[in-house]
């Protein structure tokens, strides 16, 4: 966003590496917190979002894509280097190298599920404003006003539904189909890419 043209996140500090600056009350501390503790199969949590103001970018349709694929796309490349550096594993030790690889291993398929998961097509995640910026004007007002309730809709969709159709005996498979079989697909092809299978 800086580089299109936004400094939002700039003058509000949220440049930084300093986690506490990324703290959201809810969505860090307190749905993480009660997913481990309902035994929800599947934890998550996610920061405050970085402050980006579309209008103040240089080509606000156009750019809002490439500020909305800049985390998916990190994540990608995150993946790639957890992959890349299996091979510097026989340089450590025998007891630290087992280590070293469940964190890597833990890494890849960590950032391949950030990024699938935030390609979702809803506001406000990522796949959302790719959406939007792809869609007539005309037909992207009409999805604005479900950005304040997105998140829900997709908590919605992926853990309470199923939790709630699994305790009838239904199976709901939307979590399985849109996220898991995706992300092992790109975890698979990464390892095979780099030789690690």
């Amino acid at each position: 966003a800086l580089l299109c043209g936004d400094t939002t996140a700039q003058r509000m500090g949220r440049l930084t590496l300093n986690p506490v600056r990324h703290v959201d009350p809810f969505g860090t501390l307190l749905l993480p917190g009660l997913l481990i503790f309902s035994h929800a199969p599947f934890v998550f949590g996610y920061a405050k979002p970085v402050p980006v103001q579309f209008s103040a970018l240089n080509n606000p349709r156009g750019d809002s894509i490439l500020v909305a694929l800049a985390g998916p796309l990190t994540n990608i490349l995150l993946a790639f280097l957890s992959a890349a550096l299996f091979y510097a594993s026989p340089f450590f030790s025998p007891d630290f190298s087992p280590v070293f690889e469940k964190m890597l291993q833990v890494s890849l398929t960590l950032n391949v599920t950030l990024a699938v998961f935030n390609m979702i097509p809803l506001l406000p995640l990522d796949g959302g404003r790719v959406l939007m910026g792809l869609l007539p004007p005309s037909i992207a007002r009409y999805f604005e006003p479900f950005e304040r309730w997105g998140i829900v809709i997709v908590f919605s969709l992926f853990f309470l539904i199923p939790t709630i159709a699994n305790h009838f005996g239904y199976t709901f498979t939307l979590f399985n189909d849109w996220l898991f079989k995706p992300i092992h697909a790109i975890v698979q092809a990464i390892a095979v890419l780099f030789h690690l299978v």
